[in-house]
């Protein structure tokens, strides 16, 4: 239009100046994130895995030796407990946690009178460290001075030793696990139930399909990608267990509750065998991955159908 002025127009070079003074500010302000992700993730999982390579007991300097950890692994009958220990805690927690989950949410799903307390109350134990958790079941299964044998004492049962029983001690730290890990499953539960069409169930409510019907052909296909999800978190949680066996157990009795990641743990800081902890360390990695990529593998295949 005329009257007004022509607009600028920068030249070539001036352009790539002026490119390169922007990537340079933007590096700058992403500068010390990516030092911190280098420095804290990628230089330890680099360091770790040439460790897993020599022999290091963290004093006198290390030495290559190749894959002789690794074939130690192998033939370690603690690491076989280990990873035994971890295979049917994994078994026992992670479908019952969904279930539980599934369940609670599905009666904590209604509008009724003090329902955000209900939630709250189911909510507040995954909150607790497992530290904590640790310290309070400790006092409450003592087998000779926790609540829990008095009660069984005032109902005429017999002490147990609970955690000091080699038969019991895995069993009841899976106990533990689900009455702090079984509301995270309920949270999330509850957010997809209230994304289920209503309408759908309204529909299948008129055809005559009963709770059950509705429970199966309904909600658990509207909720599977949160199932598929839940699953995978379970399964990673349940495999990096730590903090509730050191603070518990110590991997006792007689090595019924030592996983894999306290073994580790063992290996590295109590035996000083560091390459030795950082090859069963890499170990926990790849069946962590090789779940991670079969869940997703599986995932798509279902999406494809």
């Amino acid at each position: 239009m005329p009257g007004l002025p022509a607009p600028i127009t920068l030249a070539p070079a001036a352009r790539v100046r002026r490119r390169h003074r922007e990537t340079a500010t933007a590096w700058a302000y992403l500068a010390p994130s990516v030092l911190v992700i280098i420095g804290l993730g990628i230089v330890p999982v680099v360091w770790s895995l040439l460790l897993s390579f020599q022999a290091d007991d963290l004093v006198t300097p290390s030495r290559f030796v190749g894959l002789d950890n690794y074939n130690a692994l192998v033939q370690d009958p603690h690491f076989g407990q280990a990873v035994g220990n971890t295979l049917l805690y994994t078994v026992l927690y992670v479908p019952l946690s969904i279930v539980f989950g599934l369940l609670l949410a599905l009666v904590l799903n209604r509008r009724i009178r003090l329902i955000g307390l209900y939630r709250t109350l189911f909510f507040i134990p995954f909150v607790l460290s497992a530290t904590a958790q640790g310290v309070l079941f400790s006092f409450i299964l003592d087998p000779q001075f926790g609540v829990a044998n008095s009660v069984l004492h005032h109902l005429g049962v017999s002490p147990q030793g609970f955690l000091t029983d080699p038969a019991q001690a895995l069993l009841v730290l899976v106990a533990i696990t689900l009455w702090s890990g079984t509301g995270f499953c309920v949270v999330v539960y509850l957010a997809a139930l209230q994304d289920v069409p209503a309408e759908l169930v309204e529909a299948a409510r008129l055809d005559g399909a009963g709770t059950l019907r509705v429970l199966w052909h309904v909600t658990l296909p509207a909720v599977r990608p949160v199932t598929t999800f839940l699953v995978l978190w379970q399964l990673i949680t349940s495999l990096q267990v730590f903090d509730l066996v050191y603070v518990t157990t110590k991997g006792g009795p007689l090595g019924s509750t030592t996983v894999i990641v306290y073994f580790v743990w063992q290996q590295a800081f109590q035996n000083f065998t560091a390459g030795y902890g950082a090859a069963s360390a890499y170990v926990l990695a790849v069946a962590l991955l090789v779940l991670g990529l079969g869940v997703r593998l599986l995932r798509r295949g279902r999406e494809a159908r």
